[in-house]
């Protein structure tokens, strides 16, 4: 069945609860910002108290990546596994995944969307086209021939499907994500390509500094965008969405001492704000890529897939304070 709607708001954070318990749901499928929007308004889980969800055995997360923080968040509340995934409109399936069908699925580790699916053989590149150690991040990419389901061209456009896909890294598919694979072989999405940050020379993954924002416990979501820095080449910049009923406090300190303490004083991270909302798509992704043009005061053309614009103006704002933006 198809649920249209947000889960929040229509008219509680309990809509998601409530169908499952009217129509016996047993799997889940959603976006990760679906979870964080009820944490935001409901971390305690109040309105599923008195919900009958026994019939559900699963949550898949996809369409972006899902932070630990949230997962853990997720698992503890529904008590069902947390099924991250990763895949692409060129693949048509996952290239990564848990399958659940199997008699003995891989152990889940919160951040991954498990190991690649039969047929991918998924690598960490460095810019240069070369293999880098497993647990440093990279470039993903898919060695070819693709598995079946994949795209093997664009509509009129075949030239155009090789320099954008397969020209930068020979011999591979190029995702247009970054992240790294660990000992055990689980593939790490951390960011795309271009949300890599590079900071007085050291590379930093957006989505490594969000993970650790995402841990405090007053923040319910949040993003962080690379900006333009003359001294250091780009700086991270931090936006983030209190969990409802929380003051702002001491949370900035905090937040920017807890990343220095997790990822180390080289995240320079200096730069945050607390925001009512973050821009995302109608389909609940985070319009990072336009937080950091007008963060670096680049003219920016309202994107026909935003769910409302006029956050636009509530984050132009909230960059002013901090310096930058137009």
């Amino acid at each position: 069945m198809l649920y249209e709607g947000k889960p929040v708001g229509t008219p509680d954070p309990g809509a998601f609860w409530r169908v499952i318990e009217d129509y016996g749901v047993r799997a889940l499928f959603t976006a990760p910002t679906a979870m964080r929007a009820i944490k935001q308004q409901d971390s305690d889980g109040a309105y599923l108290k008195g919900r009958d969800i026994s019939t559900l055995a699963y949550l898949f997360l996809a369409g972006e990546r899902c932070d630990p923080p949230t997962a853990d968040w997720a698992q503890k509340l529904l008590g069902v596994p947390i099924i991250d995934n990763w895949w692409q409109t060129e693949t048509g399936w996952a290239i990564c995944s848990n399958f659940m069908g199997l008699d003995a699925p891989l152990p889940i580790k919160a951040g991954s969307p498990s190991k690649p699916s039969p047929g991918y053989e998924v690598v960490v590149l460095d810019d240069a086209g070369q293999l880098v150690p497993a647990g440093e991040i990279g470039n993903l990419a898919v060695k070819l021939p693709l598995p079946p389901s994949c795209f093997n061209t664009i509509w009129r456009a075949h030239d155009r499907w090789v320099k954008t896909y397969m020209t930068e890294f020979p011999g591979y598919y190029q995702s247009g994500d970054a992240g790294l694979i660990d000992t055990d072989g689980y593939v790490f999405v951390m960011s795309r390509t271009d949300d890599v940050m590079n900071v007085a020379g050291h590379r930093l993954s957006t989505g490594a500094l969000e993970e650790v924002l995402a841990s405090h416990p007053a923040v319910a979501e949040c993003a962080v965008v690379g900006v333009a820095d003359d001294l250091k080449g780009q700086l991270p910049l931090g936006l983030m969405v209190l969990k409802a009923g929380i003051e702002e406090g001491g949370v900035l300190g905090e937040c920017m001492a807890l990343v220095r303490e997790k990822i180390g004083p080289v995240a320079a991270f200096k730069l945050a704000a607390c925001v009512k909302r973050l821009p995302k798509t109608r389909s609940g992704k985070i319009l990072r890529a336009t937080i950091r043009k007008m963060a670096d005061g680049e003219a920016v053309a309202v994107p026909p897939t935003i769910d409302d614009p006029t956050i636009l103006d509530e984050i132009q704002t909230q960059l002013q304070t901090l310096g930058y933006g137009k």
